[in-house]
């Protein structure tokens, strides 16, 4: 097929089609390939730990690991990156010649230092069960997980469109993932 046609159809799909999305369940995620089900760990400070608790923590996830075979892991940052915006600033500082200006700015910077560090747990780990079959029996994944000694729980309908929305989007200053092209824009 020539690129053309690609573009033309691209064009043509839905958002959903494109990224393959049949449904949104309450639970789960199918797609073409597959029906997905997420499951959300809250993160360790592992900073904080000694390294005995931290070779703990990795055992503990051999242990899950060694138990479902069809697993997969998403990192994901769940609240704002501020890099580019602090890169702008220095840049912005090192060309400003008013040291009133040179100052606010510094101020600036370390604003959004304090809060980037406020938001250091601010990243999600999702583990993904994958049913290439159709519909997925609970694999006892969330149990597998709490017995070792991790935070977790299945993700809903709403985890699951954030998800979305931070990973195709990269929005993640809202929680709304359209249930379909230009729900939000429509004014009833």
């Amino acid at each position: 097929m020539s690129r053309e046609k690609k573009s033309v159809l691209k064009k043509q799909d839905t958002t959903r089609a494109l990224m393959q999305i049949r449904e949104i369940t309450d639970n789960s995620l199918i797609t073409d390939s597959g029906e997905l089900a997420f499951y959300v760990i809250k993160p360790t400070n592992i900073s904080v730990l000694s390294d005995a608790t931290v070779g703990q923590h990795v055992y503990a996830l051999m242990n899950v690991l060694k138990g479902v075979a069809q697993l997969e892991f998403l990192c994901l940052n769940s609240r704002e990156n501020f890099e580019e915006n602090k890169h702008s600033l220095q840049a912005r500082q090192e060309a400003e010649d008013v040291p009133q200006i040179r100052e606010l700015l510094f101020q600036d910077a370390a604003h959004l230092d304090r809060i980037q560090i406020q938001m250091a747990t601010a990243r999600e780990f999702l583990i993904a069960i994958r049913s290439e079959t159709g519909r997925l029996a609970d694999a006892g994944i969330e149990t597998t997980l709490k017995e070792q000694g991790f935070r977790a729980r299945r993700a809903d309908r709403r985890d699951i469109r954030r998800i979305l929305a931070v990973y195709f989007e990269q929005d993640v200053t809202t929680e709304r993932f359209d249930e379909f092209d230009g729900e939000r824009w429509i004014v009833v």
